[in-house]
């Protein structure tokens, strides 16, 4: 009992959110492969994978959401939602110092970069501002949406029902839907693709930047007043939704059979613009995607768009677009010969340029990791019509799953068990975040005092 008292005290943040994720996972699987969650076609490891991506706000599915969950079942997975959009890392936080017993300097700083903050001020309020801003968003949506958005779904109950669940799933960016083609009917419905997508938008953008804008709403004229981080959030999620949009309208335009093929001017913006801002981290689909329906060029552009995602403290996945940005801002110090990088009359320490290399080229090399895995041997699980995917096809599935985006080109229900584990396993990765796992599995450990000399090296 002693060994088990000190070994709880010693666990750091990381190592106690992912066994707290670990162990929620563990309860949701049980309670949603329960009959009162779910058909007797939902087993454990149907219920596993769709947990997994519950808790990891992915939305890749091997279950039908609408016809194979009942409404206790979908109420437990819009919980699991909650849970792992919201707050796994600060749920498990505010829950470590019942736990630990503790909360100094060194603890509080620890909780801090579990929630990419900065701050002593303790777990409360954050975790309250998270909650409060959450809320009012979905609730505002789930209003929107019932009175003018899912006007077809006459009985109320349901209808009122499905514009909360999309609501939640939405900000959480989690991408599930109640229905097998998630949003293709409202594929022209603008209400439906508007509150969608803003909701999406301000999920991924992070209750950080949020909250920022609320408490200067009414000094907005003068940009400069919201910090450093805001308005490079801003500016760079508004850029790739833009770029997002304007490039798969520029190569599915040109692409034989391409997915606005046939479609009017209106309708292809519409479609191209809710693809941009849902393929970065929510996974909600207006269209059927697949690699008859979408161009190899429209497949890469989009993978390029997931593994950038959210932002940080946003419930989105990827490398974060301010990891984005400082490698550009990096990139243009070093071709423009400058040994500082600067970015709006701010100078970017030199250990966050190496933390956003650091987080880059590790989630590359695990999402190729990924594609290697997937690559030995037959991955299908051999059900009639299953056929053998091309490495575009596993790529896309890969960097989704660890993106924790959740599109799908029709390879996730047709994997068997291994090559579904792997993408379990890069959707648990992808939400903890590869720096905060690898700090979980080696444990803190004291800087070194030791300096050494200086080399040159050839780049």
């Amino acid at each position: 009992m002693r060994r088990l008292q000190s070994w709880r005290h010693r666990l750091t943040v990381p190592q106690f959110t992912v066994i707290t994720g670990l162990l929620v996972i563990t309860f949701g699987t049980l309670l949603l492969a329960s009959p009162l969650c779910s058909t007797d076609a939902v087993g454990l490891w149907e219920a596993l994978f769709t947990v997994t991506s519950a808790i990891t706000v992915t939305g890749l599915s091997i279950v039908d959401v609408g016809a194979e969950l009942t409404v206790a079942g979908q109420v437990a997975l819009a919980g699991l939602i909650l849970t792992g959009g919201l707050g796994l890392m600060a749920i498990t936080t505010f829950l470590q110092g019942f736990v630990q017993g503790r909360s100094g300097l060194r603890q509080r700083l620890d909780k801090g970069r579990a929630l990419d903050d900065f701050g002593v001020g303790g777990i409360g309020p954050t975790l309250h501002q998270i909650l409060l801003i959450a809320g009012v968003v979905i609730g505002t949506g789930t209003l929107i949406l019932y009175n003018f958005g899912f006007t077809d779904i006459p009985d109320r109950g349901q209808r009122l029902w499905a514009s909360l669940f999309h609501c939640i799933s939405a900000y959480n960016n989690a991408g599930f839907g109640l229905w097998r083609d998630n949003l293709v009917g409202y594929q022209s419905q603008p209400i439906v693709n508007g509150v969608i997508g803003l909701l999406i938008v301000m999920g991924g953008i992070g209750w950080r930047v949020t909250n920022d804008i609320w408490v200067n709403r009414f000094r907005l004229a003068r940009i400069r007043r919201l910090s450093l981080h805001t308005r490079l959030v801003l500016r760079t999620t508004a850029l790739l939704i833009v770029v997002g949009a304007v490039g798969l309208m520029f190569t599915e335009h040109f692409a034989t059979e391409g997915l606005v093929g046939g479609m009017g001017f209106w309708d292809k913006l519409q479609v191209t613009l809710f693809q941009s801002i849902s393929t970065r981290t929510a996974g909600f689909n207006t269209i059927q995607l697949s690699v008859e329906t979408i161009s190899d060029s429209g497949i890469l552009l989009m993978i390029m768009l997931m593994f950038i995602g959210a932002s940080p403290g946003g419930t989105g996945g990827g490398i974060k677009t301010t990891t984005f940005a400082a490698l550009l801002a990096s990139t243009r110090s070093t071709l423009r010969g400058h040994d500082e990088v600067v970015v709006r009359n701010r100078e970017i320490p030199a250990k966050v340029i190496l933390k956003a290399v650091g987080v880059t080229l590790g989630s590359g090399l695990f999402i190729l990791a990924m594609a290697l895995v997937l690559g030995l041997g037959n991955t299908t699980a051999g059900t009639p019509g299953s056929e053998a995917f091309t490495f575009l096809e596993k790529l896309f599935t890969c960097v989704s799953a660890f993106g924790t985006v959740g599109l799908d080109v029709g390879v996730t229900s047709q994997l068997n068990r291994w090559g579904q584990l792997v993408l379990m396993i890069g959707m648990f990765v992808g939400r903890i975040g590869i720096l905060l796992l690898l700090s979980a599995v080696y444990g803190s450990r004291p800087h070194n005092r030791v300096g050494y000399p200086r080399e040159e090296l050839y780049i």
